[in-house]
This record gives structure tokens, C-alpha cells and sequence, in this order.
């Protein structure tokens, strides 16, 4: 088989900054990095909610995945990211909700920040295509 290599893009300004993509698929293998509750006008989504904050970090996540030709169902772990480790359930709330029929291994660790200090959590995904 012939090995496929595909980067996809978000409209985070980072990016081309930085240097990264939102996702890279590498063969069969899908890893979404790091994704932040980024609006799509620039702005934090959910200020001080670490359940909307979630739910906007796996909706870009999800969309990354579904640009690289995988789905929600080839999802095999994620990762969850917490500013405070507190509030896991919060966050354990919407990667349920997304989650719950697939149960891909998770991760959840607490950090001391990220780039922007309102950003509350981040989420990484990783899936395998069958």
C-alpha cells in the first residue's frame, strides 16, 4: 500500500507561526494536535466554561479528523488537558457525550497554562483508520 501522508489546516493563526497543522495523517494514522477553544471569529469560546470550552475543542478536532478521512470511530486515545484538574468532570462531560460508543483510551493531566490564559483546556486526538 502506498503510504499517505496529508497535513490539514484550521484557521488558527498559529499555525504558519508556529510551524504545525491541526492535524497530520500519516498512512492509516490520524494525530490532531493540541486544540483550543477558538471561536471562529479569533476569540475564546467560553470564557470560564470548562464544558463549552470542551465541546469547541472536539467539534474542531472532530473536523480535522473527518479532513483527514477518518471518523469519531477510528478515535483509539485522547487526551484531555486541564488548567485545573478540579474540574475534570466538566470536560468528562463532553468527551462522553462524544466518546461514550467508541471509549478510546483517555488521558487527563492538568498544566499550568497555555498561550492564551483564558483557554482552559486543550485536546489532542489520535485515531487509527480501519
Amino acid at each position: 500500500m502506498e503510504s499517505i501522508r496529508r497535513t490539514v489546516g484550521s484557521a488558527s493563526p498559529l499555525e504558519p507561526l508556529i510551524g504545525f497543522s491541526r492535524a497530520v495523517r500519516a498512512g492509516h494514522h490520524v494525530a490532531v494536535a493540541g486544540t483550543a477553544p477558538i471561536g471562529d471569529d479569533g476569540s475564546t469560546v467560553g470564557p470560564g466554561d470548562v464544558y463549552a470550552q470542551t465541546v469547541r475543542c472536539l467539534d474542531i478536532a472532530v473536523r480535522a479528523l473527518e479532513a483527514a478521512g477518518a471518523t469519531v470511530s477510528d478515535v483509539t486515545r485522547t487526551r484531555l488537558m486541564l488548567t485545573d484538574v478540579t474540574r475534570w468532570e466538566e470536560a468528562s462531560r463532553a468527551h462522553g457525550e462524544r466518546f461514550a460508543a467508541v471509549r478510546p483510551a483517555l488521558t487527563v493531566v492538568e498544566v499550568s497554562r497555555f498561550i492564551d490564559p483564558d483557554w482552559l483546556v486543550e485536546v489532542e486526538v489520535d485515531a487509527v483508520i480501519a
